[in-house]
């Protein structure tokens, strides 16, 4: 493509900033649409925020430069027929070029009485964790004896029990599954981090499902469990994982299945179209991490810039959670951590110090690990992972691997 082209991206996270700053490098117009009335910022840093580790402008991202540039409005609709864009305050955006860049939306549950009949606004107290409004207005209601109840033990509901613990509050942390953090984890890492939680004085509560809500006035008072137990609450965190934002390009005709399908060019059913990031399904894959949103942002903006040879063929993605402070946590997890019949396994575990060492060889390749706690490792690790190569058969350079903290 030339490199004049208009390029317009929606979405000011991760992904859709990556790709505006890498356009702008590469002398390319490109305009930013967000529709946050923050800075665009690392979401992935927002557990931080709300634990008073980092002031919000802490984890902002760098500002664009020219050519490239942000603009703040909410899209409403695409016109694929004039290539337009449609804003909520009227305006029109044109485009040569559109990346759909929208992330991705928190899963609310079908709690009773989460929403009442005449309105869709979560009642006082009840709170999702996915924007830094949400982050701020979390952490504007915390106080020190607040009783907090987390629905949810992946990832994010993981991040969000630390953080209130740390900001005071009384947690008490819901898991439907039956370990924290199941699709990451194997059963011995999910106990360390269950550990770690209740060490911090989070009550962790797993095979367990929340009903519903009791609110009075409007303000959350109590969960109800399924099996009748009530449990006081003054706030409710709703973590229970997120789904591709593709409304817009459901709306404009564009296929969608779990995402908005894309190709190795990262290109849509409208050629004029391409989708990157938390929306974007490639290959049969959602990947909703960090990793694959930048790569793919990198690799469309060769394309855009006029590299015809650049393709996206997909993201070998490891999955890294640090919480830090003074009760520091640093887990990694990648491939398959679960052996099948007939794989190998190496598991190092000190249970004086929290650490967990464990990979998985299958045919003398590196197929997946988990580690806990000093993951000095876990760069080696990962390397060989991501190379898929056979590894030396008599074993003792992997063990070599899984023990060296590369001076750490």
């Amino acid at each position: 493509m030339a490199s004049n082209t208009r390029v317009v991206v929606i979405g000011a996270g991760l992904a859709g900033v990556r790709i505006a700053r890498r356009l702008g490098e590469l002398g390319v117009d490109a305009l930013l649409v967000g529709d946050e009335e923050h800075a665009p910022y690392n979401r992935v840093l927002l557990a931080d925020v709300l634990a008073g580790r980092y002031a919000p402008d802490v984890i902002a991202l760098p500002a664009l430069s020219a050519p490239a540039r942000v603009t703040r409005a909410r899209v409403t609709g695409i016109d694929r027929a004039r290539r337009e864009l449609r804003c909520a305050d009227g305006s029109v955006i044109a485009y040569d070029t559109l990346v759909l860049a929208t992330g991705s939306n928190p899963v609310l549950p079908p709690l009773r009485g989460l929403f009442a009949q005449d309105r869709q606004e979560l009642p006082e107290g009840v709170h999702a964790f996915r924007t830094m409004d949400d982050c701020l207005g979390l952490s504007k209601a915390v106080r020190p004896d607040s009783r907090a109840v987390v629905i949810g033990g992946g990832l994010l509901g993981v991040s969000a029990a630390r953080a209130l613990a740390q900001r005071g509050a009384q947690v008490m942390l819901a898991q439907q599954g039956e370990r924290l953090m199941e699709r990451q984890l194997d059963p011995s890492a999910s106990r360390l981090v269950r550990r770690h939680l209740t060490d911090l004085g989070v009550e962790v509560h797993t095979e367990t499902r929340v009903r519903g809500v009791r609110c009075v006035e409007g303000a959350v008072r109590s969960v109800e469990m399924a099996d009748g137990y009530a449990l006081d609450a003054d706030l409710v965190v709703l973590a229970c994982g997120v789904h591709p934002r593709v409304g817009l390009a459901r709306e404009a005709g564009l296929a969608v299945h779990k995402g908005v399908l894309v190709d190795d060019e990262l290109r849509t059913s409208d050629p004029h179209i391409h989708a990157i990031g938390d929306c974007a399904q490639h290959a049969g894959q959602v990947y909703g991490l960090a990793t694959p949103a930048l790569e793919q942002a990198d690799t469309l903006a060769e394309l855009i810039a006029g590299n015809a040879a650049a393709r996206y063929t997909g993201t070998r993605a490891l999955t890294r959670l640090t919480l830090g402070g003074q009760d520091f946590l640093d887990l990694a997890a990648f491939g398959e951590p679960e052996p099948l019949p007939g794989d190998d396994v190496i598991q190092l575990a000190d249970a004086t110090r929290g650490t967990y060492r464990k990979v998985v060889v299958r045919d003398d390749r590196l197929v997946g690990g988990v580690l806990v706690g000093e993951l000095g490792t876990v760069g080696a690790l990962a390397r060989a992972w991501e190379g898929a190569e056979p590894l030396p058969a008599n074993g003792a350079p992997l063990l070599h691997l899984l023990t060296n903290d590369g001076g750490s």
